[in-house]
């Protein structure tokens, strides 16, 4: 009987599907550093997928994680790494009024 069930739990896709994982425990996350003040850390994140308006389809996303400040920034796609850090220094770093 204990080989008719090992042999239903692995040809049934439901159970394939919802088994748990099988690997050891890979340990505590570790918390990111307060940062000291503002703008010294940031994170950045891209928003794919949104319907175009004006050109535009794709919003870079940009937040400070002291102040958690944001700044939304809208791209094209295709996009390179080169344009991004283009674009991060244009809006970014040395800003004009757009």
């Amino acid at each position: 009987m204990q080989q008719m069930v090992k042999e239903y739990v692995s040809n049934y896709p439901i159970c394939q599907k919802n088994k748990s994982e099988h690997v050891p425990y890979f340990g505590l996350l570790q918390p990111l550093p307060i940062p000291d003040m503002a703008w010294t850390h940031i994170s950045m994140d891209f928003v794919e997928g949104l319907p175009k308006s004006r050109g535009k389809d794709v919003i870079l996303v940009v937040v400070d994680r002291f102040t958690k400040y944001a700044h939304f920034i809208s791209l094209t796609h295709p996009y390179t790494t080169q344009d991004i850090a283009t674009i991060f220094l244009d809006y970014m770093v040395c800003p004009r009024s757009y």
